[in-house]
């Protein structure tokens, strides 16, 4: 303060100088706000981002970038709420109501989903588009308080970056009557496990289960066992003949005498039919020809899928849907980025999207010539078919597998190769053949010809399935044809074969039993059970499978009648559709299944399943082996036990020295998936294996051991184990 100032103040009275002592505290306190304002509005605060929940975490980043920065994607792993495992948990009093419990060990998760959904804008559900994926929604929305009537559910079925941000443009309210679907699925499932199971338990011996389709499937192969041990081979014969028109040779086939058809039963019908030819020379009766056009095949849906996977590149079920899942979540394709490979592949329906149809007419027309291309796929869905959502397609057919390859592995590659070449070929036009069928015959004695040849590939230009081509020689009626040879062959009918996974799952789906998320689980679940095991890659029922099998037969009738079954999932899609209510449902089939209960609790007599002797004693206490039914097959154990717990797995040996030590026997062994293989007995001593059977022999060039290997096109052939060798032998039928 200047002394001016201060002799000022001297002269000023005592209000005057508080006065302005209040002003100077005034401006002060408000130069401050002012500074403390400024600060606080140069510090924004972060705008709310909205939340994202998905079922995947391979999903979510990949989302999150097409979604951008307003947006956090995060993932449920599945379902956060389930019945309780340890009880039935369905209120039967109480309109059948589930009782649900959240997931155990999920509930870090929860509260994290919670945290994030009350700090978000918004709250998006985008669980998977189909049953399960609804009911995880409504279930999210359940523990995030979210309000059911509001427009917060989007399912995309390619997680590409147009289809992910079309979602959100309109999403909708989750539908109850999707949700009460699953419900009541997952009811009636839990009714039919939880009740038959412990009787199960009871009766024949722990660990046991049974179910709605998995009995359904369990009782097709035990039926399917019975039609092959009851079948009676029959004998019959063919004659098969070599012919030449001029230079060129053909085949022909017996067909018949005097102008009809004769099949051949035994030997002496073949020596009364070549009695018949006196010369070489044979007439040409009859010369037919035609265009035939062959229509390409539909896109895939599941079942169709997992039956080409397993014929074609050999892929067992749970596999195929393994590989597939990792596709439709996306895989990294470098500059490209993360992005999903196919539609959502849990689906029975063939359609197409308009968009996808004619993204792929402008390819095929672009690669093959516009005469290739179709616009609009034929759709011929099956009786009961959701048609939820597409069929199995690319998400982008500009996506070619050579394209892509470097940026999968072997099986992604495979699979996805597969389904791209189904699709590009189900958009492309009909393939033309010229067909021609020749009668020839010498005093009534009728052989007939058949050949074709590609006229236009149309669709076998992508998908090629057709037969070489087995074109005849130009001939016309009255021509003559010179006899070459005559082979005649006898044959015996052959029983039904085993069912496959492929074939299996074919049948099942025929008859309308399950759907096609159940598929895989189902098949899973009787090989578990040991109710079935694999031989050959097909089904072969087990003693245990057998005793259920019969069990249920007899006291729970409907549970494995086809029929029934089949009835049940056309109700299950009527409540999703709306139609029906899901209690009413349940409680139809409720009623007399707790009859049926009743009945069995009391008389089903308990089932013992003896143990056999298995010949020799045990090498700890002396005591004789028996051989025990376990849960994952037979086994050798001490009849000791609980004093002796000595087992041994039993074993098959195959008649080879080990090529590696020389002192053990090599014998058949099976991984964890039942998959067989070959090892030496001494293991851990000695770590020799081969999936390839040993034949005992050296290999003349490399001295490395020979196996026998199945080759393409069926047969076996001897080869030498070393990659680097070349040595084979002749092929073995």
């Amino acid at each position: 303060m200047s002394s001016c100032s201060s002799f000022s103040i001297l002269k000023m009275t005592l209000p005057q100088i508080h006065t302005i002592l209040v002003k100077k505290v005034y401006m002060a306190t408000a130069t401050k706000t002012k500074t403390a304002s400024k600060k606080t509005t140069s510090k924004k605060k972060a705008p709310q981002k909205n939340l994202v929940i998905v079922e995947s975490p391979a999903k979510a980043k990949t989302i999150e970038k097409y979604l951008g920065r307003n947006y956090k994607v995060v993932a449920s792993v599945g379902h956060i709420r389930d019945l309780k495992k340890s009880t039935m948990s369905i209120d039967f009093d109480n309109n059948y109501e589930p009782q649900y419990i959240n997931i155990r060990g999920k509930g870090p998760l929860i509260n994290d989903l919670k945290k994030e959904a009350k700090k978000a804008k918004k709250v998006y559900l985008a669980s998977d588009p189909d049953r399960e994926g609804e009911a995880i929604s409504w279930h999210l929305a359940h523990i995030l308080d979210l309000d059911e009537n509001d427009d917060n559910r989007v399912v995309f079925n390619e997680i590409t970056k147009d289809a992910v941000k079309n979602a959100f443009v309109e999403p909708r309210r989750i539908n109850m009557d999707l949700v009460d679907a699953q419900q009541a699925r997952r009811v009636l499932d839990r009714i039919v496990g939880y009740s038959i199971s412990p009787i199960l338990w009871k009766k024949v011996k722990k660990g046991l289960s049974a179910g709605r389709v998995q009995s359904v499937a369990l009782k097709l192969i035990i039926d399917r066992e019975n039609e092959i041990k009851a079948f009676k081979p029959e004998e019959y014969w063919t004659i098969d003949g070599a012919f030449k028109k001029g230079t060129r040779k053909f085949q022909a086939s017996f067909y018949g005498l005097d102008g009809k058809k004769l099949k051949l039963h035994n030997n002496d019908d073949v020596k009364e039919v070549l009695a018949r030819i006196k010369s070489d020379d044979f007439n040409v009766d009859k010369v037919e020809k035609k265009e035939r056009r062959r229509n390409a095949p539909l896109p895939y849906t599941t079942s169709s899928l997992q039956q080409d996977a397993a014929n074609k590149i050999n892929f067992r079920t749970r596999k195929t849907m393994m590989v597939a899942q990792q596709l439709y979540e996306g895989i990294n394709l470098g500059p490209a980025g993360h992005q999903g490979l196919i539609t959502y592949m849990r689906t029975d329906s063939t359609r197409i999207s308009p968009v996808a149809q004619n993204d792929a007419a402008n390819f095929i027309a672009d690669r093959f010539g516009e005469k290739y291309s179709k616009h609009g796929s034929r759709t011929k869905n099956a009786s009961g078919a959701q048609d939820a959502h597409e069929a199995i397609r690319p998400s982008s057919v500009f996506h070619t597998p050579e394209s892509i390859a470097k940026y999968l592995d072997k099986d992604q590659l495979k699979l996805y190769t597969l389904i791209w070449n189904r699709f590009v070929a189900s958009q492309m036009t009909a393939a033309v053949f010229d067909t021609m069928k020749v009668n020839i015959s010498q005093n009534g004695v009728i052989f007939v010809a058949n050949g074709s040849q590609i006229k236009f590939d149309g669709y076998l230009a992508v998908y090629n399935d057709s037969d070489k081509n087995k074109m005849l020689p130009e001939m016309d009626e009255g021509d003559i044809v010179k006899k070459v040879n005559t082979q005649p062959e006898q044959h015996f009918t052959q029983p039904p074969a085993r069912y496959s996974e492929a074939t299996l799952i074919k049948t099942l789906e025929e008859n309308g039993v399950g759907r096609p998320s159940t598929y895989a689980p189902t098949l899973e679940t009787i090989q578990k059970r040991y109710y079935v095991r694999l031989a050959a890659k097909r089904f072969e029922p087990t003693e245990l499978g057998e005793i259920v099998n019969g069990l249920i037969v007899e006291f729970f009738p409907d549970i494995v009648d086809v029929k029934f079954t089949a009835e049940m999932e056309g109700k299950l899609d009527e409540v999703e559709l709306g139609k029906e209510q899901w209690q009413k449902v349940i409680d139809a089939f409720y009623k007399p299944f707790q009859k049926e209960l009743e009945k069995a609790e009391t008389e089903i007599e308990k089932i013992q399943i003896k143990d056999e002797p298995a010949g020799f004693d045990c090498d700890l206490c002396g005591h004789p082996m028996v051989i025990k039914l376990g849960r994952y097959g037979k086994f050798y154990a001490c009849s000791n036990f609980p004093d002796c717990h000595n087992t041994k797995a039993i074993t098959k040996e195959i008649g080879v020295t080990c090529p590696t030590c020389g002192q053990g026997q090599v014998i058949e062994r099976k991984t964890k998936r039942n998959r067989l293989f070959y090892g030496c007995d001494r293991y851990p001593e000695c770590e020799f294996t081969s999936w390839d059977l040993p034949v005992g022999r050296s290999c003349p060039k490399s001295g490395d051991f020979l196996v026998e290997k199945k080759i393409r096109g069926g047969g076996k052939q001897v080869v030498c184990s070393n990659e680097e060798c070349d040595y084979q032998e002749a092929k073995i039928k």
